[in-house]
């Protein structure tokens, strides 16, 4: 029977989640979030509600409550199995439970099931976690509130294809029955300058006089068609800090959350003289999705900008941006993968012009989303001498094995650095930022309104700086107070981008005490060290935020730990995490938040029916049907079958469809129609892996100009590609000064070719190139 009352589906089934409410506190740096859900139950049956939602794969999940009538139960962390059969248990005794769990594959995936829901009745489920904001080139705070939950594609035979997963139903954004709202105070030391948004917000209110206080909302109407991303900017630059925060006084000492935590934030600052030069090695390795997913667009103010079309023109940046002497390849990935050099080849004129050849042909066409194949691959082939490997990772991120690919990563780190990219709505934030984070590189995310050119071209900056070697950490502390850090050592350092150190502190410390932290490293190799004085009396009214982000960062390298291989079976690490995950409130891969209401002690009566809240996902080609539910404990009425994700896919899932997954290719796709080449990328492609640029037919279309009129003003005694350059320098510097974070790796290779040929009528050439392209750029301005 269908039931048309209330919340419906796309398939016209009742939904019982009515309405999602959050609450977003910032202060300086570091972000709580309270969401609260509530359910209400329109049939004539009880019901219960599954929720699979996702979070910022790095937030610290420390609060889960239910509030049912004037009551309110508090959840409790418990080991995972033991909180499903409280769960299960309670289900079967006709009472009320909520359980609240982690993805096993993904740390950015939540399940939550309010069970035996009576009719008639409503709930109010509230969730909280924490979570430190990662710094932007542009030094603005970025906030994602995750609204869109694209499936992840589990690969064939993949380890973690057990009972284990968690079941995702989604439905279309734009179908999507509930809704959201959203608003966010923000608090610093320093006046909050400005706050944007991908979506329609309402005007920013300062609370005080000194603008160091602002709330901010979301207008009305959110369509579920995006992740709602937040970017925050302080009046001043960021600036190290210490912030010491008071333990629980019930916890007592001795005990993580019982003894102070430290939070340092760390902004290194490095040479001039070393930042302003590039190296002129390396081995480049690109990475790029090319699932059916891929085919979907970028984000909302160009629709005919596809993911698949923006990587392709970054691609071209890249390999123009390349230094001679280095050595690269391009791998792709679906399905299978394919490589465009059997390995990695030296850069030159020939290797860049049959690279670019084949990536102009690439499409969204090699079916799902498998990953982990080609990094193995990668890892598996020997590395040049004196070509320190660098690997970018361009991927939507909807995969389903998103720990095995990170373990991988991890294991390969001393052989590479990893810079990764997630592409559009939904991206997994949890993979992104593991893959840079494990392979010490650094982690951008392109949606909204971003291009995904200056942001890769600025981790390709960091590419091709000097890497930080040896880096150490050494405290000095009053005598008998000590420091014992709690996140994993530091293993990579980026100008202007913030490291975080935590640390608990035990010991007497007085009121007046002071300690100081030296981070000491070795940059292009010369010995440097950055230190932080900071006060060591805590802080009173905090909310244990800092000792839930520790908990949160020593819970996850022990559960990384946990993952190694080992010769035999060792149950302590996993005991570990459940021990501190119980302590802290944090949940875990192995624990789970469970409250059931014993009310007054009457059972619920009648079959339980049971209602998938559906998630907005993006109406994307190659979306893939993944994973099977949890398989709760023999005997239970509730126990789930596998079942298929509905809708419109490219991709299949192997272990659903017990046949290999489906290739793009192998569907009649009509053959896709290029845009006309943006003017900069069309000036772009002409330059040769050198630096220059010949003077050509094609030259003189890319700057406006017929052939004649760019020959005619070239000085006699000037060489031919020194007028093409120097014209395409004078071009980039007076019409694309907006979007110089993606041309200026290309004009530096420019301006050291111009400089190598020792032209001696540069001036004459500067100003005829002047006159001719109607500019006023000064020679300095190109570095001549």
């Amino acid at each position: 029977m269908v039931y048309r009352c209330g919340l419906l589906t796309a398939q016209k089934e009742p939904v019982p989640l009515k309405s999602v409410e959050v609450q977003l506190e910032v202060r300086d740096h570091v972000a709580t979030v309270v969401s609260t859900l509530n359910y209400e139950n329109k049939e004539d049956k009880p019901l219960e509600a599954v929720f699979v939602f996702p979070l910022p794969g790095d937030a610290a999940v420390c609060h889960f409550s239910a509030t049912v009538g004037q009551t309110q139960i508090v959840a409790e962390v418990k080991e995972k199995q033991k909180a499903r059969e409280d769960y299960d248990d309670a289900l079967s005794s006709g009472q009320q439970a909520f359980l609240l769990e982690e993805s096993e594959q993904s740390p950015d995936i939540f399940s939550l099931s309010v069970g035996s829901l009576p009719p008639g009745e409503s709930a109010s489920i509230r969730l909280e976690y924490v979570i430190e904001l990662n710094v932007q080139a542009d030094s603005g705070l970025r906030f994602c509130l995750p609204a869109v939950l694209n499936p992840r594609y589990q690969p064939q035979g993949s380890r973690d294809g057990g009972s284990g997963n968690i079941q995702v139903t989604s439905c279309p954004s734009s179908l999507v029955p509930y809704t959201l709202s959203f608003s966010a105070q923000v608090s610093s030391p320093r006046p909050v300058s400005r706050i944007e948004s991908n979506c329609s917000l309402d005007p920013l209110q300062y609370l005080n006089s000194e603008q160091t206080k602002a709330t901010i909302k979301l207008a009305a109407g959110h369509k579920f068609d995006r992740d709602v991303e937040l970017l925050i900017y302080y009046k001043d630059a960021h600036q190290p800090t210490a912030v010491v925060e008071a333990g629980q006084a019930s916890a007592g000492l001795g005990t993580l959350m019982g003894d102070p935590v430290v939070m340092l934030s760390l902004y290194p600052e490095f040479p001039e003289a070393v930042m302003s030069s590039v190296a002129t090695c390396g081995e480049f390795v690109f990475l790029l999705d090319r699932s059916g997913s891929m085919d979907a667009p970028v984000n909302h103010t160009n629709r005919n900008e596809t993911r698949i079309s923006s990587a392709r023109d970054t691609l071209l940046l890249l390999l123009k941006s390349l230094p001679m002497g280095c050595y690269f390849n391009i791998y792709s990935f679906g399905s299978s993968f394919e490589s465009i050099f059997p390995k990695s080849v030296e850069y030159s004129q020939g290797t860049m012009e049959e690279a670019l050849k084949k990536v102009g042909e690439m499409e969204a066409n090699l079916g799902g989303t498998e990953i982990l194949k080609p990094l193995e691959h990668i890892f598996s082939q020997p590395c040049i001498p004196s070509q320190p490997r660098q690997l970018f990772v361009f991927t939507d991120g909807e995969v389903g094995n998103t720990k095995q690919v990170i373990d991988l990563v991890k294991k390969n780190s001393h052989a590479h650095r990893c810079f990764s990219f997630g592409i559009g709505e939904g991206a997994s934030s949890a993979l992104i930022n593991g893959l840079a984070k494990e392979g010490g590189g650094h982690a951008q995310f392109i949606s909204g309104s971003d291009r995904m050119q200056p942001k890769v071209m600025q981790s390709l900056r960091y590419a091709l700086y000097p890497a930080v070697m040896d880096i150490s950490v050494t405290w000095d502390l009053p005598k008998d107070v000590y420091a014992t850090v709690l996140s994993p050592p530091i293993t990579s350092l980026f100008q202007g981008q913030r490291s975080l150190i935590y640390a608990g502190l035990t010991g007497q410390i007085s009121e007046a005490a002071e300690g100081c932290v030296t981070v000491k490293y070795s940059l292009a190799g010369h010995p440097s060290q950055n230190q932080l004085q900071f006060n060591l009396k805590p802080t009173e009214d905090s909310g244990l935020t800092l000792h839930r982000l520790a908990s949160r960062a020593l819970i996850r390298c022990l559960e990384m730990e946990d993952r190694e291989p080992r010769q035999q079976q060792d149950e302590s690490v996993k005991k570990k995490v459940v021990e501190l995950s119980v302590q802290s409130g944090v949940s875990s891969a192995f624990t789970a938040f469970i409250a059931v209401n014993k009310g007054n002690g009457e059972a619920i009566q009648g079959p339980l029916v049971r209602r998938n809240v559906p998630a907005p996902r993006m109406m994307a080609c190659g979306m893939p049907a993944f994973q099977s539910a949890r398989v709760k404990k023999k005997g239970t009425k509730l126990g789930l079958i596998k079942k298929s994700l509905q809708g419109n896919r490219r991709e299949m899932d192997a272990s659903s469809a017990g046949t290999p997954p489906m290739l793009l290719s192998d569907v009649p796709v009509p053959v896709p129609s290029h845009p006309p080449m943006d003017p900069l990328l069309r000036l772009v492609a002409l330059q040769k892996a050198s630096g220059c640029w010949d003077l050509s037919p094609a030259l003189a279309t890319a700057l406006g100009k017929t052939s004649e009129e760019v020959e005619t003003p070239k000085p006699a005694s000037v060489n031919e590609e020194v007028w093409a350059t120097i014209l395409s320098l004078i071009w980039l510097h007076g019409f694309k000064m907006d979007v110089r974070d993606e041309w200026e790796l290309l004009a530096m290779k420019a301006m050291s070719w111009l400089r190598a040929q020792d032209s001696s009528c540069l001036n004459e050439c500067v100003d005829a190139g002047n006159a001719l392209l109607g500019c006023k750029v000064e020679k300095d301005s190109l570095g001549l």
